[in-house]
């Protein structure tokens, strides 16, 4: 399509065969795939291409648009305007994730709205729900309402609602029972519990991996439920959450948040903007800048700088936290997630398990290290040497490695003083300002 000065009929085609495939491969189902590509070729078609870009960028631009507008413009969160406490439903199939999302989202109205928060489980039939609810309720600081396995759902509903009005609760969240598959029992006893609890919110929790029967699964609980929104969940598998555009559509209800990790943390608010590049194939790199923002802590990384900049020697201390810094943002496997599937393909060949076991490692050879022993480097001879590995449970030769890769980033970070980064990347580069293997 280079050099052609507008879309057309004729040039749009080979570009929409490899949109529908970039969608199937995400998941999404086929009636949806189908009505968004027609939209897409009816905004397309005729539109002139403007500036520097080819008529292939400009539709690119105009797939990510409608992939946004299609999961939702901007950001939907939680409507908390009632009088408290403002309860929250959560439905979705048994293996979506509902009881885990339930303390993520209690851990989210916490840290971020500062809300008071209680959690209860209406399900009596899954072994050990409430157990597991009243697990991660306490590591998400929120309360937990005891219930059991020989009550109703209706009466654990309406007693938790009441302990919520008389102990001041902003929120009351209620974890639903899933089945393996849609029945009607199921569906019955969720309706009941929406007209006793009348919720501010009805949230469906669908899994991200689900695929093209998310599709079914939304159109069945969307007949049985007024749903005020979606959660994604698992987004951090192997999918490229392509159901998210599936049961948008399908529910007609706002995606509210995805679930990004398995920590009690790992859920953010769901941005259509954002995920439109996900499911093309494009990364996620506002999530990773953000992900690195929380994981870093600046006042040390500032301390690190002015180090390097005045000719502090940087020491085992420095490469430690280094490390750790890493292991805040999720290792290198949770940082590559969210990488552009162009950069993700050239790491495709490197073993990302045995590369965080490396890392792993290395955090425990320090660690066996005194703490002199990691400001003075230098005084590691064979003796110092055989001890750390012995408290570290690996070979010598493993200590000699870390040795070698401190001392080649000790040296890096010599050459970074006084501004002589860009010589440095010249001559590894030779010449071309680049490194060795690297795309220019």
């Amino acid at each position: 399509m280079r050099g052609q000065a507008r879309i057309t009929e004729s040039n749009v085609q080979d570009m929409m065969r490899e949109v529908r495939m970039a969608l199937l491969e995400a998941d999404v189902a086929l009636a949806v795939v189908r009505d968004f590509v027609a939209r897409v070729k009816e905004k397309a078609l005729g539109q002139e291409v403007t500036g520097s870009l080819n008529p292939g960028q400009a539709l690119v631009g105009i797939v990510h648009k409608e992939l946004a507008a299609t999961m939702g413009e901007g950001i939907s969160d939680i409507n908390l305007a009632v009088q408290p406490p403002a309860v929250i439903l959560m439905a979705g199939l048994q293996g979506a994730g509902k009881t885990t999302t339930t303390a993520k989202l209690a851990k989210h109205l916490i840290t971020k709205r500062k809300k008071k928060v209680l959690t209860v489980s209406a399900d009596v039939y899954r072994p050990a729900a409430i157990e597991q609810l009243k697990t991660v309720t306490a590591q998400a600081g929120a309360e937990w309402f005891p219930s059991d396995p020989g009550q109703q759902p209706r009466d654990i509903a309406l007693a938790a609602l009441d302990y919520a009005k008389r102990h001041y609760f902003d929120v009351l969240l209620v974890d639903t029972a899933g089945r393996l598959g849609i029945d009607e029992a199921l569906m019955a006893e969720i309706r009941t519990l929406h007209s006793v609890l009348n919720p501010v919110e009805t949230l469906f929790v669908v899994d991200a991996m689900q695929g093209q029967d998310a599709v079914n699964t939304a159109k069945a609980f969307k007949d049985a439920l007024p749903l005020t929104g979606v959660v994604l969940t698992k987004l951090d598998g192997d999918s490229r959450g392509g159901s998210a555009l599936s049961v948008r559509q399908i529910t007609g209800a706002p995606i509210k948040f995805a679930g990004v990790s398995e920590k009690i943390d790992g859920l953010e608010v769901f941005d259509a903007e954002r995920h439109a590049g996900r499911v093309l194939g494009m990364g996620d790199i506002v999530a990773l800048v953000e992900q690195v923002q929380q994981g870093v802590d600046v006042a040390s990384a500032q301390k690190l700088a002015d180090k390097l900049k005045s000719g502090s020697g940087f020491d085992l201390n420095d490469f430690l936290s280094q490390i750790s810094q890493m292991k805040k943002m999720g290792g290198l496997s949770g940082l590559m997630d969210k990488l552009p599937s162009q950069l993700t393909a050239k790491a495709a060949g490197a073993d990302m398990d045995k590369a965080e076991r490396d890392v792993k490692r290395m955090e425990g050879i320090i660690c066996s290290m005194t703490a002199l022993e990691r400001r003075k480097p230098d005084l590691l001879k064979a003796s110092r040497k055989r001890r750390i590995a012995a408290g570290a449970g690996v070979h010598v030769q493993e200590v000699n490695r870390l040795l070698n890769q401190f001392e080649q980033m000790q040296g890096m970070m010599k050459k970074m003083k006084g501004g002589g980064l860009m010589k440095m990347m010249k001559r590894m580069g030779g010449g071309g300002g680049g490194f060795p293997g690297m795309p220019r």
